[in-house]
């Protein structure tokens, strides 16, 4: 029988990979990259055979013409490797993703899937510093930064649906669920809807337009985000991350909407969208948190924690 063996989230920023000598000196830096050591430990030891990547795209692989709530990789796993994260062809597992997909569709949730999906480190931080070598990975995709987004009751919703179509997958698979994104932070990033600047024009125009020519405009796009104010909320973080080990996410969904989220976490936080729905995919068990760093220096504030699930994974296939 299938069974979930850890659920893993973790905060990702390319600034770790490009910055990592100007934080070299602090504490907190080492913290979290310990963090991110111990639960890779956790996941080799767990010793699934596939990796469910549960996270965001920053305007690389979903563009305006298309933003689907939520998107499954079906078939060919392409990572853009911006900024020292890995490039090309990662390993997956086409025949579970489908099955998983289908899975899901009868679960009553019209997911959409991608034969051929392009992601950027909101997938492949993930396969960076936590998948083990040479174990496939699923990703699966939420819209945090192109609104109007998914409510978190949603999203708790489409963990639990994700976490029982897992759990249905022939044969005695382990199978472990890894969220990538958050905590609070604000990116540059404007509503689409309503762009105030230039800067805010700039970065609509790439998203409508960016596909096939992303260089283009990538210099521009990378200055106006590294040039951007730290917003971190340390009381938001830390509350979201004692809620969650202690396996209340439906209630972080039911106290908080959109808006809300927003206006604590910032427009970054809606990336926490991935850590509740690994924790509804886990059977929402207590957790470790491993490392909480404030980290104005990449922008966020950086948090990786783990869950063991088994018991409620097969409670949760007993009783779907």
């Amino acid at each position: 029988m299938t069974s979930i063996v850890l659920g893993v989230g973790a905060s990702h920023t390319t600034l770790m990979n490009t910055r990592w000598a100007e934080v070299d000196h602090l504490e907190r830096a080492h913290a979290f990259r310990d963090g991110l050591a111990l639960a890779k430990e956790r996941l080799v030891s767990a010793e699934p055979d596939l990796v469910v990547i549960v996270g965001s795209n920053h305007f690389r692989g979903f563009w305006l013409d298309l933003m689907p709530s939520f998107t499954i990789g079906v078939g060919r796993l392409v990572a853009a490797g911006e900024h020292g994260t890995p490039e090309g062809s990662q390993e997956t597992d086409p025949e579970a993703a489908i099955n998983i997909a289908d899975a899901m569709i009868a679960r009553h949730f019209d997911i959409a899937f991608s034969s051929e999906l392009n992601v950027d480190h909101g997938i492949s931080h993930a396969i960076q510093y936590l998948v083990p070598d040479g174990v496939p990975v699923l990703p699966v995709i939420i819209n945090a930064f192109a609104p109007p987004l998914p409510t978190l009751f949603r999203t708790v919703a489409f963990g639990e649906a994700l976490g029982r179509s897992i759990l249905d997958l022939a044969g005695d698979r382990r199978v472990a669920v890894v969220a990538t994104g958050g905590l609070s932070h604000s990116l540059p990033f404007p509503d689409w809807r309503h762009p105030n600047s230039d800067d805010d024009e700039f970065l609509v125009d790439s998203w409508k337009n960016g596909r096939g020519n992303w260089s283009d405009y990538e210099q521009r796009r990378r200055s106006i985000i590294i040039a951007s104010p730290s917003r971190i909320n340390e009381e938001f973080d830390r509350q979201f991350l004692a809620d969650l080990a202690a396996g209340k996410a439906p209630g972080i969904a039911d106290r908080l909407s959109n808006d809300d989220l927003v206006a604590q976490a910032g427009n970054g936080g809606n990336e926490i969208r991935a850590w509740l729905t690994m924790a509804a995919a886990t059977g929402c068990v207590s957790g470790d948190v491993l490392a909480y760093s404030p980290m104005p220096e990449w922008l966020t504030g950086m948090a990786v924690a783990t869950f063991e699930p088994s018991p409620i994974a097969v409670l949760a296939k007993e009783t779907k």
